[in-house]
């Protein structure tokens, strides 16, 4: 029969690919090994081999074509004997259909389980559905197939991996009168192994959740993998139960929906503050007398907001098909509320100087306080600053807060030995650490905008031109 040709899973998270080009064409005779193909992911372009040997009979997705789902077929080979006119019974949708992404939901215990729909793993998703397909004769291609048929129970399928259901038959052990305790109740090599001949295994999942309800305790995790209720664990009258309000519901959804969608990544470096206090003690000197009092934050807003029009590649925000790339520096400041945090923003912060800033952060912190900012005050931004330093925090990092793309964790400004011109001194030292997501902002771009950062806060001068 035609042997269908799957666009490869050629990592681990790869969903899709771009099939860049064809090295053969239709009519080619092929072997296995032979390079059908190049596939570009977002990382790599690599090469498609044949598994088996025969005619490419025909070519099904085009060079050029994007967003090919892995294990999706992309080509047919013909074997021997077989011709164009076989093709009219091939149905693309009879190849597997993509793998299920590993979870904490995997059996472990049982190296050698199959997924459920019965297909053995393979050393990839080709060899695996080459290895499914079926003689009629029963057998698999070059070897003798010992699973038996998935039986079923009251009229639906029972669901149980191929080597629980061999050690089942070579045992004479019902699976009908199983328990599975493996993902979504499917019944496993230790389900069978633990079974007597005739006899039920013992119930594990039932047994552990039974016990779990009897002692007020959950499971470590339920099925879908959330975390158990933290009441299940302690006495009534040892705790005060306090309802969420909407800032703190708001703040746990978007902030871990950030940490799972985006791929965090940190980089850590340390400024020398000292020309900087030197500067703005002269500054709040000379404008004491018009009521104007800069902060260190302000200086650090500027600086992040001049930064990234010197950096404008980290001035984005990613939209899932494209990124956006801001004109301004609209710098977000995390005010910390009672019960909660806000990020109202300064709107193209790198226009303004240090005492307008400084006058809108402290309008802006103090309608955050009193919960009379507009929406338009707090949505969007570009670019957020996290500063704990007047708690004495000496660095931290922070989740970055959607649709932007980083924020800046700034800690306490403290005295340090440090080694200049090789003598040993002391100077004042801030760490400030840079959270990106990787997906618009990479590595070295972000090396690059705390670079600038630096040069900027360490003579706070060219802040000023």
């Amino acid at each position: 029969m035609p042997i269908p040709v799957l666009m490869p899973a050629l990592s681990p998270t790869m969903e899709e690919g771009t099939l860049a080009k064809w090295l053969v064409k239709e009519g080619d005779k092929v072997a296995s090994g032979d390079v059908l193909a190049e596939i570009e992911t977002d990382k790599a372009t690599m090469e498609v081999e044949a598994v088996d040997e025969g005619t490419l009979g025909r070519i099904l997705v085009d060079e050029g074509t994007e967003g090919v789902a892995i294990n999706k077929p992309i080509a047919v080979i013909l074997e021997d004997g077989e011709d164009e006119g076989d093709l009219d019974d091939f149905d693309a949708g009879d190849a597997a259909p993509a793998p299920k992404p590993a979870s904490s939901e995997k059996d472990t215990s049982d190296e050698e389980e199959a997924d459920d729909d019965g297909a053995e793993k393979r050393a990839s998703p080709q060899r695996g559905e080459e290895g499914a397909r079926r003689e009629s004769d029963g057998k698999v291609r070059g070897a003798e197939t010992a699973t038996p048929p998935a039986p079923e129970k009251d009229g639906e399928r029972i669901f149980a991996s191929p080597l629980a259901r061999r050690i089942a038959a070579d045992k004479g052990v019902d699976l009908k009168s199983l328990d599975g305790s493996g993902p979504h109740g499917r019944i496993i090599k230790a389900d069978v192994e633990a079974a007597e001949p005739g006899k039920t295994a013992p119930k594990k999942a039932a047994a552990e959740k039974s016990e779990a309800k009897q002692q007020g305790k959950a499971p470590a995790a339920t099925p879908a993998g959330s975390l158990p209720d933290p009441r299940l664990y302690y006495e009534d009258g040892t705790y005060e139960e306090v309802p969420l309000d909407g800032m703190r519901k708001s703040i746990a959804k978007r902030l871990t929906q950030s940490k799972q969608e985006l791929p965090h990544y940190y980089l850590t470096i340390d400024c020398e503050l000292d020309e900087l206090l030197r500067v703005r003690k002269e500054l709040n000197a000379r404008a004491e007398d018009d009521g104007i009092k800069v902060s260190v934050n302000d200086f650090i807003i500027r600086a992040s907001a001049l930064a990234l029009m010197k950096v404008p590649d980290c001035n984005v925000s990613y939209a899932g098909d494209a990124l956006l790339k801001h004109k301004h520096a609209d710098i977000g400041v995390a005010v910390a509320l009672d019960g909660g945090l806000i990020t109202p923003i300064v709107k193209a912060a790198e226009t303004k100087g240090l005492a307008q800033i400084s006058a809108e952060v402290k309008d802006l912190a103090q309608r955050a306080k009193d919960r009379k900012l507009k929406p338009s005050d707090y949505e969007g931004g570009s670019f957020s600053v996290s500063n704990l330093g007047m708690f004495g925090i000496r660095n931290f990092t922070a989740v970055i807060n959607p649709p932007q793309a980083a924020i800046m964790a700034v800690g306490a400004g403290e005295e340090r030995p440090v080694v200049k011109n090789g003598t040993l001194s002391a100077a004042t030292m801030m760490t400030v650490t840079l959270s990106c997501d990787h997906r618009a902002i990479d590595g070295a771009l972000g090396a690059k905008l705390l670079q600038v950062f630096k040069r900027l806060i360490e003579d706070p001068l060219t802040m000023l031109l």
